[in-house]
């Protein structure tokens, strides 16, 4: 198994968001079924994943199957790259391959997440602000996704668990 390296890489697009220590860092809302939390993030870090602080536990709603999850994200997260992943399970609990979804920065500050059917079950959904640092292997070489652009670490991570029912 190759070992993975953060290793630093400048990135003009995320200048915006700063190199600055974290702060407890920027809430996500995510909304479901009628009702709606704001969640801090699990992990923060500097733009450069340098210095990380821990947070709080991860935001729970109660979801219906074949609802879906509408996510608003602050400008100091949509100012950089962001994911959206989503775990679901079909309609006979089934589970799914993650669907995941990224943007660039300042195009979006809001996401619906769904399942690919009506009667779907969402269970997790997890927004990641991206930082300016991408793995590496053991000889400095940038690991690259399938379409060959290098994987950017995550700076900072929220997550929503959904519990299924009324």
């Amino acid at each position: 198994m190759r070992s993975r390296l953060a290793v630093l890489v400048s990135c003009a697009a995320l200048t915006l968001v700063g190199c600055s220590a974290p702060d407890g860092g920027p809430e996500v809302t995510f909304f479901a079924d009628g009702e709606a939390v704001e969640s801090g993030p699990l992990v923060h870090c500097d733009v450069l994943i340098r210095r990380c602080e821990q947070g709080g536990d991860p935001a729970k709603l109660r979801a219906r199957a074949g609802r879906p999850v509408q996510i608003s994200v602050p400008s100091e997260v949509s100012d950089a790259p962001w994911v959206v992943n989503v775990q679901y399970a079909d309609a006979n609990g089934e589970p799914r391959p993650v669907k995941q979804e990224f943007f660039s920065p300042g195009t979006r500050h809001a996401y619906t997440a769904t399942g690919d059917a009506p009667g779907d079950q969402l269970l997790v959904v997890e927004v990641q602000q991206l930082g300016a640092a991408y793995a590496a292997d053991e000889d400095v070489n940038p690991l690259l996704d399938a379409a060959g652009n290098p994987q950017l670490v995550a700076r900072a991570v929220w997550s929503l668990q959904l519990i299924p029912g009324a």
